[in-house]
């Protein structure tokens, strides 16, 4: 006599599946953590032509409307940034000096920076402004 057994079809734990997922959350928040930038809230001027750089090689310096200026985070004096730019330059020659200020910023404390960088003989500086879609 044969018995014959109920046939059952295949299933798939789900329980791996939800600690797969949880990993892999836990994973992408750690890499945008990574990739963290400090910004100081400014409301960009506009340009019609602008160009794309390469965020990695940028010495940035974040100019609020008041003249304070704000490099890695920190507020610091003119001279102080004069020596970090200095540093940076020597480290590496191509670095490019980004100078992000506030549309109403007035243009005498961007100018200060400018006059460093004249001092210092350095030619690669973006002046940072939105991406109004414009002509290109």
């Amino acid at each position: 006599m044969r018995i014959r057994r109920p046939r059952r079809s295949p299933t798939v734990s789900v329980n791996a599946m939800s600690d797969i997922a949880f990993l892999l959350l836990i994973f992408i928040m750690l890499i945008s953590l990574l990739n963290y930038r400090e910004e100081e809230p400014i409301d960009y001027p506009e340009a019609a032509l602008t160009e794309i750089t390469q965020g990695d090689r940028n010495f940035e310096i974040w100019i609020l409307r008041d003249g304070t200026m704000i490099v890695h985070g920190n507020a610091l004096p003119l001279n102080a940034i004069e020596g970090m730019i200095a540093d940076a330059v020597a480290a590496d020659p191509s670095v490019r000096i980004h100078l992000l200020a506030d549309r109403s910023t007035p243009y005498r404390h961007v100018a200060d920076v400018i006059e460093v960088l004249q001092f210092l003989q350095h030619r690669v500086v973006s002046l940072v402004v939105s991406d109004t879609g414009g002509a290109r």
